[in-house]
């Protein structure tokens, strides 16, 4: 099979397909969710096509069988388009209750498995590393520098990369086996993440997972946290990520005890003379 994806197949012969098969075509690429979930024949009555005209299509996309396309829409579906979440006959949720029912068990399900021990280990290990390096890209990107910024308020050298216009690898030159690397792995992940894991796994540094719940293992990290993101809309919740890092910061600044009420002395101090705040 080759690497491109499913929907990547579906869009490159929607020009070159006849009727049947473009209305076909049309709803998997709208609704690929569908094929990844019904039987050939199932796809067949939500499109108002035949079961040829399925066979056709799914070879036209370069498949032997409709159970091939299936499997690939499925691996697909995994990497955490919400494209694979939309049904033809799905219901719009409106009512802003369902959204709270979704994310209070999101809260419950990312910070109940979690030890208290746990915590305040990754707590101490900020404070005591050389440098904590926070790394986040696409939705986790502004995740990474709330972090930071939170944490700054009682650790003196600490970063979020990339920042605009850099590359990590800008940043991993600098990590050390001295440091601390906080690395999110939040879907949709960029395509060369499990490389860039590595590479910083390389350094030596100790690693800190925060990732979403269809990250079952993260092999040489130091913690794993997994957060849930349900949401019965089209985007991911990231309301269980926010309650992780309120904990990481709050157990942090109390583990700081008397040196951290210093920092923060001097920053109100100079908060005062600048007249910022």
């Amino acid at each position: 099979m080759s690497d491109r994806s499913f929907l990547s197949r579906v869009r490159g012969v929607l020009p070159s397909l006849h009727p049947a098969e473009r209305k076909l075509g049309e709803l998997v690429r709208d609704f690929p969710g569908e094929l990844a979930s019904y039987s050939a024949t199932e796809l067949a009555e939500l499109a108002g096509v035949s079961n040829a005209t399925v066979t056709r299509f799914v070879r036209r996309l370069g498949y032997s069988s409709y159970d091939e396309a299936r499997r690939h829409a499925r691996e697909d579906g995994a990497s955490g388009s919400r494209l694979y979440l939309g049904h033809v006959t799905g219901e719009v949720v409106r009512e802003p209750g369902t959204y709270a029912e979704a994310d209070i068990r999101n809260l419950r399900n990312t910070l109940d498995p979690i030890g208290g021990g746990e915590v305040d280990r990754l707590a101490r290990a900020i404070l005591d590393v050389r440098k904590v390096w926070v790394v986040g890209f696409r939705s986790a990107n502004p995740l990474a520098a709330y972090l930071q910024w939170q944490l700054t308020q009682v650790v003196e050298n600490i970063v979020a990369v990339p920042g605009a216009g850099q590359t990590l690898g800008e940043h991993l030159a600098s990590i050390t086996q001295d440091d601390l690397v906080i690395v999110f792995g939040l879907r949709r992940r960029i395509a060369s993440f499990e490389t860039t894991v590595g590479a910083v796994a390389d350094t030596g540094a100790r690693i800190a997972y925060i990732t979403d719940e269809s990250v079952t293992e993260a092999e040489g990290a130091d913690w794993h946290f997994r957060c849930s993101t349900e949401s019965p809309g089209s985007l991911f919740s990231h309301v269980g990520v926010m309650a992780l890092l309120n904990l990481i910061a709050n157990r942090t600044i109390d583990t700081a005890a008397e040196a951290g009420r210093l920092r923060l002395n001097r920053i109100e101090t100079f908060n005062e003379r600048l007249g910022e705040l």
